[in-house]
């Protein structure tokens, strides 16, 4: 069985006590209580295994014996993945259940919850949660970060845990093979490319080489930050950050992007960048690599430093190992992506609910450590062991051939509820150079604030509607066709500044800041 060996300070922020309590300790109701769900996300339409709500979850019923709390599938929408229109599905049919889960909740709550649609729960939370409680005491900023422009919250997030979610990965066996150091610089990773381009590190004797690669081609974009820009605040593409002055203000609107991302249309131009980067979607890092294609990408920790052991046995020598964010110009080292330390998923409870006080009992039961081992790991005996007070997989999951993530979605762990993650689950399956990795990542500031988002009034969220999905649209036309090369993004930056601010950018800057100055003060 293996043992876990995190970082001290990743270790600070996920170690659970163990409480010695007696077996009903968790018991929320003497008989039991039903309550009924809408839970919709990606993955699952409905409260069940793979949204079939007759297949109950394992950790369902665990928690049914835990709590004597019954929750019972009422999902809208399970005939589309999207679960914004279920949302409104469900909205509109006037017929809300007891809870309301899932994906992307935090929008329509806050906009309907004001309006008596849910129920607040900043007294239920004081004086029925202590466990929800004493997380916000805990992390101060993050209530904030989830309530409505009322100064209310009305729902309960998932809480994503660690700090570290891409890395900068670079082949090392071709670095060897052409007697290069790991690039330091944005120069350096210039010269690098290059010679991954001209080199012949594959040994076929082609130049078929794809220096720099990406699944999402939204990865392109974030090479601006090698040049100072930023191509966004949060961990969601393409969002507002806030700038030194603490105004929010669109990456995409400052001078930093512009000399940024004209030096990538000249990377792109000059055939270190994929050609294919905006049409070869998620294939690309499977096929490149497996091919022994590709040299260079940006991609998540866990799953990118699987190919070391994926690939061994095909690709001769292969290793791609995370490197840190070469240093810009100014002499700056960024990592613009991290884990953004609160979800706009979780679930919340309607103004239907006769019960809000026992479901807000329930809500904070899976802060316990009973509840928050549970939903995470799976079932104690089953998916996991408690070994020297850690919960370790065994080793029949670690070694199933399928994602682990995919194993606890199945059985009722991992699914979008509002719960605090637990970095330890995903540390047991991520594989050592990304360790290694993340360790280096952690020895370097490098990392930045994240904008946590606004709850907007109804005036707020009318101009925002009117004006921002067509400026972003614009936005991002004109991003493709610069990286592309049919356009000049220097030449054209005053006009587009211009059209920018014909299309309301300036309108929807001013909600923002109103918004974010009146909820973080």
């Amino acid at each position: 069985m293996r043992k876990l060996s995190l970082p001290l300070a990743m270790l600070a922020t996920t170690a659970l006590t163990a409480p010695a309590f007696a077996d009903d300790h968790l018991k929320i109701v003497d008989e039991p209580l039903e309550l009924t769900i809408h839970m919709h996300w990606p993955r699952a339409q409905g409260y069940g295994v793979g949204g079939d709500a007759s297949q109950i979850y394992p950790v369902e019923e665990a928690a049914r014996e835990m709590t004597g709390v019954h929750l019972v599938d009422q999902t809208f929408g399970k005939n589309t993945k999207d679960s914004a229109e279920a949302m409104n599905l469900l909205i509109a049919s006037g017929d809300m259940p007891d809870i309301v889960g899932g994906h992307l909740i935090k929008q329509p709550v806050n906009e309907f919850g004001p309006q008596g649609a849910f129920i607040p729960l900043n007294d239920l939370v004081e004086e029925h949660a202590p466990n929800i409680k004493a997380f916000w005491d805990s992390h101060p900023g993050l209530k904030e970060a989830i309530s409505a422009y009322d100064g209310n919250y009305y729902y309960i997030p998932y809480l994503p845990d660690g700090k570290y979610g891409r890395a900068y990965f670079i082949r090392q066996d071709w670095l060897d093979k052409l007697g290069l150091e790991q690039p330091n610089t944005v120069d350096e990773l210039y010269e690098v490319l290059v010679a991954f381009r001209d080199q012949d590190p594959n040994g076929n004797g082609m130049k078929d080489e794809v220096p720099a690669f990406f699944r999402n081609w939204e990865e392109v974009v974030r090479l601006v930050t090698l040049w100072d820009g930023r191509s966004s605040g949060s961990d969601t593409y393409h969002d507002f950050l806030v700038n030194d002055e603490g105004k929010v203000v669109h990456p995409y609107a400052q001078d930093s992007y512009r000399d940024g991302l004209a030096m990538v249309a000249k990377w792109y131009e000059e055939g270190l960048i994929d050609p294919e980067v905006f049409t070869r979607g998620s294939s690309a890092r499977e096929y490149l690599l497996s091919e022994d294609l590709g040299g260079f990408t940006h991609d998540w920790f866990a799953s990118t430093s699987g190919y070391n052991a994926a690939l061994a046995d095909k690709v001769e020598g292969f290793n791609f190992i995370p490197f840190l964010p070469p240093e810009s110009p100014s002499g700056v080292r960024l990592e613009e992506h991290r884990r953004i330390p609160i979800k706009p998923d979780g679930w919340a409870i309607s103004h239907q609910n006769e019960n809000p006080v026992e479901t807000i009992k329930y809500f904070d039961f899976w802060f316990t450590e009973e509840g928050r081992l549970l939903s995470n790991f799976g079932i104690e005996g089953v998916t996991y062991d408690m070994v020297d007070g850690e919960p370790i997989y065994k080793d029949e999951v670690l070694n199933k051939g399928e994602p682990v993530n995919a194993q606890m979605w199945a059985v009722g762990s991992q699914i979008q509820r509002g719960y605090w993650q637990d970095y330890r689950y995903e540390w047991q399956w991520t594989a050592e150079a990304a360790r290694k990795g993340i360790e280096l990542y952690d020895q370097h500031d490098i990392l930045t604030d994240q904008f946590l988002g606004v709850a907007f009034t109804k005036e707020e969220q009318e101009v925002y509607d009117k004006y921002w999905p067509s400026l972003r649209t614009y936005m991002l036309e004109r991003q493709q066709a610069w990286v592309l090369g049919t356009g000049d993004i220097t030449a054209e930056w005053d006009d587009y500044v211009a059209t920018l601010n014909k299309m309301g950018y300036e309108d929807v800057i001013e909600v923002l800041n109103s918004a974010y100055a009146r909820q973080y003060g």
